[in-house]
């Protein structure tokens, strides 16, 4: 009797273990984990080259496109190569015509642009300015003799700007020719000119550095007479009078009989008058 009340117990938890499920594996969890990870990170790495693929197709287009812009600027390029050497064909031909002209008609650009006729305005109130003597000047837009055709039209385009009146481009467009021509047959016109164009904007001390620069460095040539008497009247301009009139008496001595001269007989006998310095 005793053993089977013993042995009911048993059988009842026997039988509630059996009914009971077992619990979730760990590992098979873990693995599971892991699967899914996996997907993840494979279905991250089909989207990356998704992307890889379309930035690599958007770069071949723009390198097309680039290729395509490269072809087009060196086309452009070659047009605007052929436009800049039939306009330096076409400044140099305007500028030799023009020279031609001048030296037909006067030999010289002749009158100093745009000075005024007070008493002491400079060559155009002394009778058309320095420069106009015949034999002793030179040419305003000078004779291009072994000038090449980009000198000839950059000389031409500062020498323009005088003769319009805007003396701040002539003044740049002058030195930058000496500075990038020194030695063609124009820069002595050039350095000339320059102190024209300073001459007539009233920068007296700039006016006298570049005359004396012609004297300098071109001791002989047309434009010393000219670069001469304009020093002279740059030291009157100054009040410089004692050696304004020395320059003017040297340019009378040095070049007598040229226009040069009598416009500094002139000019020296205006400083000689009563009332004067």
């Amino acid at each position: 009797m005793r053993l089977t009340v013993l042995a009911l117990p048993l059988t009842l938890l026997a039988a509630a273990c059996a009914s009971t499920p077992p619990g979730p594996d760990p590992v098979q969890l873990k693995l599971n984990d892991l699967d899914a990870r996996i997907a993840r990170i494979e279905a991250n790495q089909v989207e990356a080259a998704q992307r890889t693929d379309e930035a690599q197709a958007r770069m071949r287009e723009l390198r097309g496109r680039i290729e395509e812009l490269e072809h087009n600027n060196e086309g452009l390029a070659k047009q605007q190569r052929d436009l800049y050497a039939d306009l330096d064909k076409r400044l140099a031909a305007a500028s030799a015509a023009r020279a031609a002209a001048a030296a037909g008609a006067t030999g010289d650009g002749a009158t100093t642009p745009g000075e005024s006729a007070d008493s002491r305005a400079g060559a155009a109130a002394e009778g058309s300015g320095a420069g106009s003597a015949p034999g002793a000047g030179g040419a305003g837009a000078a004779a291009p003799g072994a000038a090449s055709s980009t000198e000839q039209a950059v000389y031409a385009q500062a020498f323009d700007a005088l003769k319009a009146g805007s003396y701040s481009v002539a003044i740049t467009g002058f030195k930058d020719f000496i500075a990038s021509y020194p030695s063609s047959p124009l820069a002595e016109n050039a350095q000339y000119w320059l102190g024209e164009a300073y001459y007539v904007n009233h920068d007296y001390p700039s006016a006298a550095s570049a005359f004396r620069a012609v004297l300098k460095k071109w001791p002989d040539s047309r434009k010393a007479p000219d670069a001469l008497l304009k020093l002279g009247y740059t030291q009157d301009e100054q009040k410089q009078y004692p050696a304004a009139r020395a320059t003017l008496t040297e340019v009378m001595r040095k070049y007598p009989g040229t226009e040069s001269a009598k416009l500094a007989a002139k000019r020296l006998r205006r400083l000689s008058a009563p009332g004067s310095q």
